[in-house]
């Protein structure tokens, strides 16, 4: 293969990766597997309805912005959300609306958390988003 199509061949494999990195497809199940299974550190991606927002709230390093979100699926777990306004901004949330969030979802027992819901400067964590009324935040 000469050097021209192999340089079109990557940057059209960049390209498609750049492209994916809003658009995952909800998966509720892995939610509700981590769940019901008692697992954390499980990169999901999820679609629920907005139970309550918290606003922002000072946290460890920085302000987060904070909900709880009930999944549409058969396991209706409640999770809380979380995204570092540092890096998201904010968002007006308000009970009802429908929400699509990326991120690391934590166990714990009273539905567990996903957070990591913005790019992780570091480059430890998978970038996360949090999408609302055709809007992406993160």
């Amino acid at each position: 293969m000469d050097k021209p199509n192999v340089v079109a061949i990557i940057a059209i494999a960049l390209l498609g990766g750049c492209a994916s990195n809003g658009s995952a497809t909800p998966d509720n199940a892995a939610v509700c597997h981590a769940f019901s299974a008692g697992t954390s550190h499980v990169e999901v991606t999820a679609q629920g309805t907005v139970v309550r927002a918290f606003g922002v709230q000072a946290g460890r390093e920085s302000p987060h912005e904070g909900f709880l979100m009930r999944l549409s699926s058969d396991c209706t777990v409640v999770v809380r959300v979380e995204a570092n306004v540092d890096f998201t901004g904010t968002f007006a949330l308000r009970p009802g609306q429908t929400v699509v969030v990326r991120g690391e979802y934590e166990y714990y027992s009273l539905g567990g958390v996903i957070h990591w819901t913005h790019r992780d400067p570091r480059g430890r964590h998978a970038g996360g988003y949090i999408q609302v009324d055709g809007h992406q935040f993160g």
